[in-house]
């Protein structure tokens, strides 16, 4: 047995109307869910980004339907796809919306990474499927 796929990834925020703002406006996600004060989950591509607020989801849930608690402090990552010929175009939209870009990498295999912050100071990156060697545009 083999996954096929990542279905959802999450990263936890303090703010989540902050981030909410952030990630329609800078990455253009869909909003698909949100619970005040708990979460926000966005439509991305054929998978589900979700935001938590980590105060909350530790919190035991003693309903039915009951997710397990979780929770993170700290930065974490996620990566978001890119195509190859919009590089410069994401350069500049991150810019044009007051994102500082922390670092951009030209991998050996061909791949491109632009990394910069969310407003929680969640690392995020957008990378070229080439990065892992995967089929690109």
């Amino acid at each position: 047995m083999q996954a096929e796929r990542v279905l959802e990834t999450c990263l936890y925020v303090d703010d989540l109307q902050a981030a909410a703002e952030f990630y329609t406006r800078v990455l253009g996600l869909s909003l698909l869910s949100r619970v005040e004060g708990r979460h926000v989950f966005f439509r991305c591509g054929a998978g589900v980004f979700l935001l938590f607020n980590p105060a909350t989801t530790i919190q035991p849930n003693n309903s039915s339907r009951g997710v397990p608690t979780h929770g993170a402090h700290g930065p974490g990552h996620a990566a978001f796809a890119m195509p190859h010929a919009e590089i410069a175009n994401w350069r500049e939209h991150l810019l044009q919306n007051g994102v500082a870009i922390e670092k951009e990498i030209n991998w050996p295999g061909g791949g491109y990474s632009l990394y910069f912050r969310d407003p929680a100071g969640n690392s995020l990156e957008l990378a070229t499927p080439k990065t892992w060697g995967l089929a690109s545009d």
